[in-house]
């Protein structure tokens, strides 16, 4: 029995829960890629050069996997992924503004609640970046991208600190304890691109992560499943990717993708103490066009 297809850039790299790094066979990657079918893919992992006998030269994976990702960054450029982000997050910091300062109680200061935004499996964090370069989330909004990869992280950093931007960069799992949402702080958690990641199976107690952590809304941007989606898909990335590896990461994204119906099945079933919202665009938004569509919870 085959197993399910994975992106290459998900098996690149190895790292221990300190993020410190595991050597990474091409024998074995090659032989996880052709398990599933993935002949091409395969092709393409078993040219990458290796050091040290069979192992990825850490170099070439690092330089090629932040070259992916500047890609990727390309493409969340033209969908215009910060301003569909901003035009949800605007209305749920609103709402936990709204319930934080009720908490207070009458007669407390007037003031306006902090909140965290945290962005799970960040990459290149180029979400929170044009966040914070271009504002419009209100006072007291403290941006953080975390993810588990801490090559990214670190260019992540890199890039935020040359644009002089005011957000942080973590190394760790967001929804473990004690790694973003650590102080008792009104948090939001968003990701762009991440659920395909994780397999139908594991998306309740992804959500249930949410609940335990008390977080106070969630907002997870993915690519809509469609033959629409996959047609833009091929011809995008045939038009505007350099890299080989991005055009099959890429078009393999929008296959995995998962179902509306069942990304709302995982909510009500891991965290059934959030209400989704109705997200739809209104009568000029054509479902059948749509590219990314978010999954939003609001903590009852």
């Amino acid at each position: 029995m085959s197993l399910p297809p994975v992106e290459i850039t998900d098996l690149l790299w190895s790292f221990d829960a300190s993020g410190g790094r595991r050597a990474t066979g091409r024998t074995a990657v090659v032989e996880r890629l052709r398990a599933s079918g993935q002949e091409r893919a395969a092709r393409l992992v078993s040219r990458l050069p290796v050091t040290d006998g069979d192992v990825l030269d850490p170099r070439h994976v690092d330089a090629l996997g932040i070259r992916a990702h500047a890609e990727l960054q390309r493409l969340a450029e033209e969908l215009l992924l910060w301003r569909r982000v901003r035009a949800t997050l605007a209305p749920l910091l609103a709402d936990v503004r709204l319930r934080a300062a009720a908490a207070a109680g009458p007669g407390a200061p007037v003031t306006t609640p902090p909140v965290r935004v945290v962005d799970v499996g960040r990459g290149l964090g180029y979400v929170v970046r044009a966040l914070a370069a271009r504002g419009g989330l209100g006072a007291g909004v403290d941006l953080v991208g975390v993810d588990l990869n801490p090559v990214l992280v670190g260019e992540a950093r890199r890039l935020a600190e040359v644009e002089g931007l005011a957000a942080r960069f973590v190394v760790g799992d967001a929804l473990d304890p004690g790694v973003a949402v650590d102080d008792g702080a009104t948090t939001i958690v968003i990701s762009t691109g991440l659920l395909h990641h994780l397999p139908a199976e594991a998306l309740p107690g992804f959500f249930a992560a949410h609940a335990r952590l008390g977080v106070a809304a969630f907002a997870h941007w993915d690519l809509v499943p469609g033959r629409v989606a996959r047609l833009g898909s091929w011809v995008f990335h045939r038009a505007r990717m350099r890299e080989p590896l991005s055009r099959h990461d890429g078009n393999l994204s929008v296959r995995r993708a998962h179902e509306p119906a069942l990304l709302r099945a995982a909510v009500a079933d891991g965290a059934p103490g959030y209400r989704l919202p109705d997200t739809s665009g209104g009568l000029l938004q054509v479902p059948a066009l749509e590219v990314l569509r978010p999954t939003v919870g609001v903590r009852v």
